[in-house]
């Protein structure tokens, strides 16, 4: 479809969302947000496509929420959407909500809502002279996105609170040394080699990989008890599947893999109901096969 902010294109099972308001250094709106959510569902929900990168385009990421309006980027309207708060608005499909793996390519600097965003994907590789500012605690407002889960989960309390609570800007270099990052890359060299890993995924069962990313974001506020639990059932329901039959027969027989599973209908009902505890929701047909 036709978008007004973003860009998408896909090529070789790996899709890349570009934000495009590269006048605006790629400055998050409302517009914006609704495309971006859109664009995350369709991809979703094509099996074809293995992994999702978001980029920006021109020389940054996206430079936090297009504060253009003044104060009043964060007053509510009345004509704006529910829950929504001028232009500074909550994604309705976050990346950590999809079934397969989100890779943040960020090319430039990226502040505010430009840094809170790429943690929620799953991987992140910057470009070293990026600069990167979790600024709110300077405009007089707090960090979202689930943050002050995000960062502190990986990089420890102490990181996380001199990020967060000072709003200073670091480098795309320092935010790979503190573990925020991957890598950082030359800038010119941060989307050709995102694309280059994102190939990694190709060779993996994708109904394994989007229970094992549900169990990752899970497993930010579950304990090592609770983690097992979930885990368990969920190990015992894919062992018993054709894609683990598949995946120990092309190993032996030295050859690719042929998964024969999809996200979009092959996952357990267990793992798309929202605080369901009974294990016998893990089965669905598999005769199909």
């Amino acid at each position: 479809m036709m978008y007004k902010t973003i860009e998408v294109e896909a090529k070789d099972r790996v899709a890349i969302i570009y934000l495009n308001r590269p006048e605006k250094m790629n400055a998050w709106n409302r517009t914006m947000d609704r495309e971006v959510s859109q664009a995350m569902r369709e991809l979703d929900g094509d099996d074809e496509v293995r992994a999702i990168i978001v980029t920006g385009r021109g020389r940054a990421f996206c430079v936090g929420s297009d504060l253009s309006g003044g104060a009043e980027a964060f007053v509510e309207g009345e004509d704006k959407d529910p829950g929504q708060t001028g232009d500074v608005t909550f994604p309705s499909v976050m990346p950590w909500q999809l079934s397969k793996p989100v890779l943040a390519a960020i090319n430039g600097h990226a502040i505010g809502v430009g840094i809170t965003y790429a943690m929620s994907c799953d991987i992140r590789f910057v470009a070293e002279e990026a600069k990167i500012q979790f600024a709110f605690v300077r405009r007089g407002i707090i960090p979202e996105l689930a943050s002050h889960v995000t960062v502190a989960r990986v990089v420890g309390m102490s990181k996380a609170a001199d990020l967060l609570l000072s709003g200073r800007m670091i480098t795309g270099r320092e935010m790979a040394e503190m573990g925020l990052a991957s890598r950082a890359l030359p800038a010119g060299e941060v989307l050709p080699y995102t694309v280059e890993y994102a190939k990694e995924f190709l060779l993996a069962a994708p109904v394994a990989v989007a229970i094992s990313k549900r169990l990752l974001w899970e497993g930010l506020t579950s304990s090592t008890f609770e983690m097992f639990r979930r885990e368990m059932p969920l190990f015992e329901w894919i062992c018993r599947t054709p894609d683990a039959a598949e995946g120990v027969a092309s190993f032996l027989e030295k050859r690719p893999p042929e998964w024969r599973m999809k996200p979009s209908c092959d996952l357990p009902l267990l793992l798309k109901k929202e605080g369901k505890k009974d294990w016998k929701e893990l089965s669905i047909p598999l005769n199909r096969y």
